[in-house]
Parts: C-alpha cells; structure tokens; sequence
C-alpha cells in the first residue's frame, strides 16, 4: 500500500476523477439547459377543463400546461382556500397558459386539481400566434373576407385559414421590407441631406445656389416618399382586409385581424412527424425574426448578429495591438525593472473586473473620444451625438482592452517556445530582423496567437456589464450594417445575446413566458460561443501544421 502511495497513482486516480467529475458537471449543465429551452419550440397539447371553485361557481379554461407542482393542503388552507371535500397532505396544482391576455388579464393561471371537474383534449381548438398580445387559444369559425363571413367547413377549416393567414403574413411583410427598405432609405438621404445644409451653414459656405439645389433634392426625395407611402398604406389596408371569428373560453366570438396573425396551429391535429416539422419551423423563426412583446416572444437574429458583429470586430481590434505588444517586450525591449513592471501590469489588467473597463469604456471612449469626433466632423448634428453616445464600435474597443492581456500572454508564451538559434540561423543568412519576425517567427508563433484569440473570443462573447454602459440596448430598432452608405455604422447601438438573458429572465413583465426563453438563448449563446472557438481552433490547427516543418 506504501509504494502504492508513494508510487503517485493514488494522485492520478484523484485527478482523473476530479477530471471527469468537471466534465460531467459541464455536460450535465449543457443538456440541462438544452432541454430546457430546446422543449419550449416543441408543439404541447391544448386541453379544455371545466372548473368549479369552492364556492360553486362554473368556468371553462382552454391552455397548455407548462408547470406542474405539488403544493401542501396546509398552506392553501392558510391563503384562505375553501374545500368542498378535504383533500390529501398534498394537493397538485398547474400553471396553464391560458393566453387571450385582451380578455383574460394575464397570460398564465394556476389551476388546482381538486377544482378540476373535466378535463378534455378537443381536437378542432387552436392556437392563434400574433404580433401583440400574445397568443389566443380558442375555436375558429369563420373568416370575414372583404367584409363577407364564410364559415369554415370542418374537412377544410385548417386550409382555409392558412390560406388567408399567408397571404395576410405576405402582404404584411412586403409592407415592412417597403417600410424598413425603401422607405428607410429615403428618410436617410433627407436627413443626410439636412446635415450636409446644416454643415455648409456653420462653414459659410450656404449660398443661394446650394439651397436651391438642396431644396430640389429635397423635393424630388418628398415626391418618391409619397408614392411609396401610398403603396405602403394600400398594403397595410390589403393585409387588414380579412379577419378570423374565433369562440374563446368564455363562449363568446371574438373578431381578430388577420395581420395581427402570424400562424395558427391544431396542436391536437399533429402527429410526430407533424410536431417534428412544427419544432423546426419554430426554432427557424426563433433564429431568424425580430423579438416581440418587450422580448418575451419572437427571435433574436438582432441579437446573434449583434454578437457575432461585436465579437469579430473586437477580434480585428485586439489581435494586431496584442501580436505588436507582446513582439515589442519578447523581442525589442531590454530587460529591465520598466519591463518587469510592464509584464506585471498586463497580468494585473487580467484581473481587473470588466464593469471597471466598462466605466473606463464610457468615459474615455464615448464621452472624449466620441464626443471629440462628433466636434470635429459632426458638428452639424449637434447636439444630437453621433460617435459621443454608446455605440458597437465602443463596445469592440472596451472588450478589446479587456481581453488584450490574454493575447499578449498567449502570443508571448508562443515566441519564447521559438529555439534561439531559428533567430540566429535566419539572421545569419543575411534576413534583417525585421524580415526574421515577419516570415519566421510570427508564422511559427501564429497558433500560439490563435489560442489567445480563442481565449479572448470566449471571455468577450460572454461579457454583459461593461457593454450595458457602452453600446448595448434591450431593443435596437436597426442592425449596425444595412444598404445605407456608409453601409456599416459603427456607432449604432446593438442588441446582444447576454444582456438578452439578462433582460427576458429579471426585467421581464411576464416571468412565466420568459423563463423557457432564457434556457433557450442560453443554450443559443453557449452555440455561438463555440462555433466562433472551433472556427478558431480549426485555423490554429490549420497553422499549426503548415509551419511544423519551421520547428525542424
């Protein structure tokens, strides 16, 4: 047992475990949240129960079930809950989504199981999904075409619906696209074009020859948006021509617009493979749309593209700064007691906490240097900031400081891994140093520099509290890059995935919808994180071995 011990596997048993422990953890963590939020695109069933309260007074609830949990009779009994009959030590209560938030009040309602008198799963109710107020759970009978009701036939209730439900989606989006497109176009030029006329103003240089030809610009941009506004109102009417009749919960029929729809789905119509396809089509339209309802449904693509766009713009800023720093004090700086304090101040700013670095990011960057630049060539948009308020490009430069320790210890650790006399043979071959750096040692050092590049990639992708001060917001009502030149506007402000999480799961009004949508995104931004790593792995290992043979 002694040489067995002093053998030192008993300490490689311990770390192995201690290994496989963590890996477990994370991985359980991983499907945790997956199934967390992968479940919540799945198709759940809509029962229909017939309820009657202690004081034996009827309803009618039409939901899903989203929760489930088993509550002690005694603590009911101490809220004041009355029973017909005493139930057992524990009474089961469910959390319905009940939808219909215009008539009912809120979107989920708890439902005791003694209250319970049936309990059905009707196979001609729906799901109605819209663009405000939530979903609508109820019985369609009828749709008003251009002011006509046409009850719906039970053998073609669905395909007719779906029917005048596209085609109202087609003219809706047809009529954002002109909005957002054409129409935002537009209303850019003019503004540019009142800038430009502010400009020539503070110069002195507004003659009546450049108001002349300001005004015609003016007004042929005045003619084209009148047109297009005709188009996009004659859109917006075709959309809200029709209208569905739906029979709620309470018995009563209730008219709803169909361009206020988005899809109506028989949930208890689905088969598997039905359900499987109406999971994908879910998770599509969670990846791709806008949010909705203060972010508690809808997608998130603004924010993916948000995190992305920020992450590989922090990425170009950090690399060269980081590559050229750690060059200088490995390769040009003397040793020394400044270079020492140099080294020591990099590790430091490893451990500096990042909502320092965002209150550093706010101060020097929006307020000098934004504010500096918008006096300088913005003037004429003052005092309406332009580069002086939080923006995309403040916050790659934040997380850029943030992470360049990690790339200059990375890229460091690389160069001195570089045999001396790799150095010396280049040198002796008549390369100036420069050359030596620039075709020998960068090269063999660049996958040390992709590792610091990882590294940063993962810190940065995660970071909330330094970018809710420098450029991110709950909703952005446009993306950084569109077809307006300069085409990409670095001083927008942007959505992100993390202050995302933040957001639906502690600021949101509704709790119970958003809970399933913070899983979801959780897993979404734990997806983007690691394929921007394995990108990155896959060039350092492409690196790698294309300039192995350097190493010998």
């Amino acid at each position: 047992m002694g040489k067995w011990v002093k053998s030192g596997s008993p300490w490689i048993w311990m770390t192995g475990g201690a290994v496989s422990i963590s890996l477990i953890a994370v991985l359980g963590l991983l499907l945790l949240i997956a199934w967390r939020g992968l479940s919540y695109f799945w198709p759940t069933t809509i029962y229909q129960w017939e309820l009657e309260d202690s004081s034996g007074v009827r309803s009618t609830l039409i939901g899903e079930i989203y929760d489930r949990e088993e509550v002690p009779t005694e603590r009911l009994i101490a809220a004041g809950h009355v029973f017909k009959q005493q139930p057992d030590e524990f009474v089961t209560r469910y959390l319905v989504k009940t939808g219909n938030r215009e008539f009912v009040g809120l979107d989920f309602r708890w439902i005791l199981a003694t209250d319970i008198i049936s309990r059905s799963e009707p196979s001609d109710v729906a799901k109605l999904e819209r663009t405000k107020n939530g979903n609508f759970y109820g019985y369609p009978v009828a749709v008003i075409e251009d002011g006509k009701r046409l009850d719906l036939v039970d053998d073609a209730i669905e395909s007719s619906l779906m029917d005048h439900i596209h085609r109202a989606v087609e003219l809706s989006d047809k009529a954002l696209k002109l909005q957002k497109q054409d129409i935002g176009a537009i209303n850019y030029e003019i503004e540019r074009l009142r800038l430009k006329e502010r400009r020539y103003e503070l110069d002195g240089e507004l003659t009546d020859s450049r108001k002349l030809e300001l005004a015609a610009a003016k007004d042929a941009l005045q003619k084209d948006y009148l047109v297009l506004e005709k188009q996009l109102f004659a859109l917006r009417d075709e959309a809200a021509r029709d209208s569905v009749v739906v029979r709620d919960m309470r018995g009563v029929e209730v008219e709803l617009k169909l361009d206020s729809v988005l899809d109506v789905t028989y949930v208890n119509h689905l088969g598997v493979i039905g359900k499987v396809s109406h999971w994908f089509i879910g998770l599509g339209r969670f990846l791709m749309d806008d949010p909705r309802e203060a972010n508690t449904e809808g997608g998130v693509f603004p924010a993916i593209f948000g995190t992305v766009f920020m992450v590989l713009l922090m990425a170009i800023i950090v690399t060269p700064f980081g590559v050229v720093a750690a060059i200088y004090l490995h390769e040009y700086a003397k040793k020394g007691p400044i270079t020492k304090m140099i080294r020591i101040a990099v590790i430091n700013l490893a451990g500096v906490p990042s909502i320092v670095y965002g209150v550093f990011g706010l101060g020097f960057f929006v307020y000098m240097m934004g504010g500096s630049i918008d006096q300088l060539f913005y003037a004429e948009a003052l005092p309406s900031p332009t580069f002086g308020s939080p923006g995309v490009i403040w916050s790659a430069l934040t997380l850029a400081i943030l992470t360049l320790p990690v790339v200059i210890v990375s890229t460091e650790e690389g160069l001195s891994r570089i045999p001396s006399a790799v150095r010396q043979g280049s040198l002796a071959l008549g390369a100036t140093k420069a050359e030596t750096l620039w075709r020998i040692v960068i090269p063999m050092a660049s996958p040390a520099i992709m590792t610091g590049l990882i590294l940063a990639v993962a810190r940065a992708a995660g970071e909330v509290a330094p970018l809710m001060l420098v450029g991110v917001v709950k909703l952005a009502p446009t993306l950084p890059l569109d077809f307006n030149f300069p085409f990409v506007h670095l001083e927008r402000k942007f959505m992100h995935l993390g202050f995302h999480i933040y957001d639906v799961g502690f600021q949101s009004p509704n709790v119970e919808a958003a809970r399933p949508l913070v899983y979801a995104t959780s897993f979404l931004l734990v997806t983007v994180i690691m394929a921007l790593n394995l990108t990155a792995i896959s060039v350092r290992n492409h690196l790698r071995e294309k300039y192995r043979s350097l190493e010998h």
